[in-house]
């Protein structure tokens, strides 16, 4: 797909030194897993070796930035959590019971200009992408104005879901704090996935990095020196958000790699929005119900008989399950770009093998993660606060963080396939099963009915997840993967013959 544009495009960060080299690699693991000179065994080794350097190659650049962004956010709640109990607990309710909402809805809606970016990439629509960018940066930004209503009206919104008036007073300041980071999201998003579609992931690392130490200096400056609290933690996230926001729209302006797919700004931003709505709206649906999952947790513990040491334990708990979960999204960062790679490349084998490689070596980082977790139970919250009863309540829970971070090892990575094969529908369906049909409804009715708390509720929550990874994968490894192929080689025909596809 991107040999001819070599002579006029930069190479992409991730990609091998040459057009030409890439389809090598990808035929050698091809080559050798149809090599029936050679035995099972040595096959299975020599494939090993070459899909782990390719897999590596990409999924290591993007775990570093979903971790160090995460990062930010963690240490926020955890300089909140040295402030008091209280704050903790404004800390994790503001963050994980709106902002997530946020984060889930612009993220979502910003990932169909993955989708746009890397087909105009593909078909050597190289402007597009920028027009795409910008499209999308409108979209969102009309967004964030209607989310900011719900921002300011948090306290009553959280009063009337039946939270604690102290607890919601302290997480609406925190939240205040978060509206400029609205607007981050509404043009990160799209920079992204716009930087993604040309496998531009390693600048994003080195701005995540350096701003993740500047962050920490005024996080600290804020809360400790200068004493602004909830809400100065806040505003240091935002305005760190918008360090990275700057930093890398600087990069696209600048960076040779970027100079076809950026030229300038263009009133043709302003046009087809209706359509690309639609698009976004259908990419949304598809992450929100996953991530407002664990949201629903959050708002749950709330209403329980003591929400402060729930909210404070699962607090400690999500975050440190949020920050492994990291890693698992980098592998399906790399899952997606190697299945879709070896499908148009017309390779059924290896997207097949790529699937289970990807899969055993997030599985294996994940168990080692449970395994640490269960053998720091006892001091994991002082990290997070010095409460002697929230480290005794988070001890209590561990068990199941272990559950949750062994699923997460799979069913990310597993999501990651599903979208680099065109199942999003699919999938969407099956969270809502799964999530919303099987997890909330048990959760609540341990948590509440049988007197479970929070242990309670989180059970539920794991059986739904559980359930959702069984079920896909029983469905991945199922798949025909020559049907797969012909079915790419199809949508590739169909999206070269159009100059705006998918907005039609």
């Amino acid at each position: 797909m991107m040999g001819s544009s070599q002579d006029t495009i930069p190479q992409p960060l991730l990609q091998s030194q040459t057009s030409s080299t890439k389809s090598e690699i990808s035929s050698e693991l091809e080559d050798t897993l149809s090599d029936a000179s050679l035995s099972l065994f040595e096959r299975f080794r020599k494939a090993t070796w070459i899909e782990t350097k390719l897999l590596f190659h990409l999924a290591a650049p993007a775990v570093i930035v979903y971790m160090i962004n995460y990062l930010m956010s963690m240490s926020t709640q955890i300089f909140s959590g040295h402030l008091g109990n209280l704050e903790l607990a404004a800390a994790s309710l503001g963050n994980t019971g709106i902002q997530v909402f946020a984060y889930g809805l612009m993220l979502g809606m910003g990932s169909a200009v993955e989708t746009l970016c890397g087909q105009a990439f593909g078909a050597h629509k190289y402007g597009m992408l920028g027009i795409y960018l910008q499209r999308s940066a409108v979209l969102l930004t009309l967004t964030g104005i209607l989310l900011t209503i719900i921002y300011i009206l948090s306290k009553p919104i959280l009063l009337l879901l039946g939270e604690s008036p102290e607890i919601a007073s302290a997480a609406a300041t925190f939240v205040y704090g978060l509206i400029p980071q609205i607007f981050a999201y509404a043009i990160n998003f799209p920079i992204q996935k716009f930087m993604q579609a040309q496998s531009i992931v390693a600048p994003s690392a080195y701005i995540s990095s350096a701003t993740l130490i500047i962050h920490l200096l005024l996080s600290w400056l804020a809360v400790y020196k200068i004493g602004l609290g909830l809400l100065g933690a806040s505003l240091v996230l935002s305005f760190s958000w918008w360090i990275v926001v700057v930093a890398q729209f600087v990069y696209i302006v600048k960076s040779n790699k970027c100079r076809h797919t950026w030229t300038g700004f263009s009133v043709q931003a302003f046009t087809g929005l209706p359509s690309f709505f639609k698009l976004s709206a259908a990419s949304a649906v598809m992450l929100c119900l996953e991530t407002w999952y664990f949201q629903i947790l959050v708002l749950l513990a709330g209403l329980l008989e003591n929400p402060e040491l729930a909210l404070d334990s699962l607090s400690v708990c999500i975050t440190v399950s949020g920050w492994v979960f990291m890693i698992s999204v980098g592998f399906n960062a790399a899952a997606s770009v190697r299945v879709g790679n070896e499908l148009g490349a017309g390779h059924p084998k290896s997207a097949s093998f790529s699937v289970v490689i990807v899969t055993v070596f997030s599985f294996i980082i994940s168990v080692a993660a449970a395994i640490i977790v269960l053998a720091l139970r006892h001091v994991l919250s002082y990290a997070f606060t010095e409460g002697e009863v929230v480290a005794q309540a988070v001890s209590d829970l561990c068990p199941l963080l272990a559950v949750t971070l062994i699923l997460n090892g799979i069913q990310p990575v597993l999501s990651g396939v599903a979208v680099g094969c065109g199942w999003q529908a699919f999938v969407a369906y099956v969270n809502v099963g799964c999530y919303y049909v099987v997890g909330i409804p048990l959760g609540s009715l341990l948590g509440f009915y049988f007197k479970l708390g929070a242990k309670g509720i989180w059970s539920g929550l794991i059986g739904g997840t559980a359930m959702q990874t069984l079920i896909l994968v029983w469905v991945t490894f199922r798949t025909d993967w020559k049907k797969e192929v012909e079915e790419a080689r199809k949508r590739l025909d169909t999206w070269e013959d159009k100059s705006e596809p998918l907005l039609k």
